[in-house]
């Protein structure tokens, strides 16, 4: 029975989707998901580049935005591959070792850019609520040592995935809903017990997204408490805007991720769409907005591309 096992377990393969019932415009689907692609790289690395060539920029905010962008530009890296191939050469097949892999860069990456959200959050308190002491608590020592402290809780968390998926049976037609491979998708087409991997991925989406999301929200509680206290309208709402960025980019991904994890646990077959949408929305958005909104919300940042793309 071992033996038998195993031989389905090596020979299995994992059917990914696109757009259902939109098969015959696929190549036309692909365009948009080429150029979303496209301007996520080439923001993302403008944006590095910008940041590691002006010194000016080494500062503890663009440190950040630094880091949102190398975990913008993992997440295009890490589901380009299968969504292109699906909609340009119809390649719909993954084996189950790659779609492991690409499982836990997805995870582990989107327990990162959840990290740096809070990063910000905490960067934009200490600088409205404590500015006097903004440079002395924001070192660079001390930033590396968060940087490095949530990249290890990322590894911790989104490892144990693939083993727990490698242990189950997969012994039915193994196709997937989205164009790439995620935990709770996976699991779903075994037929084994998966207490475990769906104990686990509860946990884990409370100790990270939920964390994450109740620190964010405490920390514009405080900033919020802070700005209203300050008599000048003007002072006011340029702090505030210093947020919009920020704010923007939580939205972006949280709201998905949230939705995505509520319709896979309690979802039927009439949310199949949105399910689709927001696994879109989820991974492709954020990479592609986010540097468009620092880029036009950082006058610094704004006036180094300019200047440039002038040259």
């Amino acid at each position: 029975m071992s033996a038998v096992n195993d031989t389905k377990f090596n020979s299995a393969v994992f059917l990914l989707t696109g757009i259902s019932g939109q098969e015959d415009v696929h190549l036309w689907i692909s365009i948009p998901f080429s150029l979303m692609y496209i301007i996520s790289i080439v923001g993302n690395s403008v944006i590095l580049f910008i940041i590691k060539t002006d010194a000016s920029l080494h500062e503890p905010m663009y440190i950040f935005l630094s880091m949102l962008a190398v975990t913008d530009l993992g997440l295009s890296i890490a589901t380009m591959p299968t969504i292109l191939g699906i909609y340009l050469f119809n390649s719909r097949e993954i084996s189950l070792n790659a779609c492991f892999a690409q499982l836990f860069f997805i995870h582990f990456l989107a327990k990162i850019e959840s990290s740096v959200l809070v990063l910000m959050a905490f960067d934009r308190f200490v600088a409205i609520c404590n500015p006097l002491r903004y440079a002395s608590i924001l070192t660079l020592p001390r930033i590396v040592k968060m940087g490095l402290g949530f990249v290890v809780r990322g590894v911790a968390v989104a490892l144990p995935f693939p083993f727990l998926l490698k242990r189950l049976r997969y012994c039915r037609a193994n196709v997937l809903s989205h164009s790439y491979c995620l935990h709770q998708e996976v699991m779903k087409a075994a037929c084994s017990d998966i207490s475990v991997n769906t104990i686990y991925g509860l946990s884990m989406a409370i100790f990270t997204v939920g964390l994450d999301s109740l620190l964010i929200f405490l920390s514009y509680v405080m900033i919020l408490k802070t700005v209203l206290s300050i008599t000048s309208h003007t002072e006011c709402f340029r702090a505030l805007n210093t947020c919009v960025a920020h704010l923007c980019a939580v939205l972006l991904f949280f709201i998905p991720d949230i939705g995505l994890a509520v319709i896979h646990r309690f979802g039927n077959s009439s949310s199949h769409s949105l399910k689709i949408l927001l696994g879109y929305v989820y991974l492709l958005v954020p990479p592609l907005i986010n540097p468009i909104v620092y880029s036009v919300k950082s006058k610094h940042l704004r006036a180094r591309i300019i200047r440039v793309f002038v040259k």
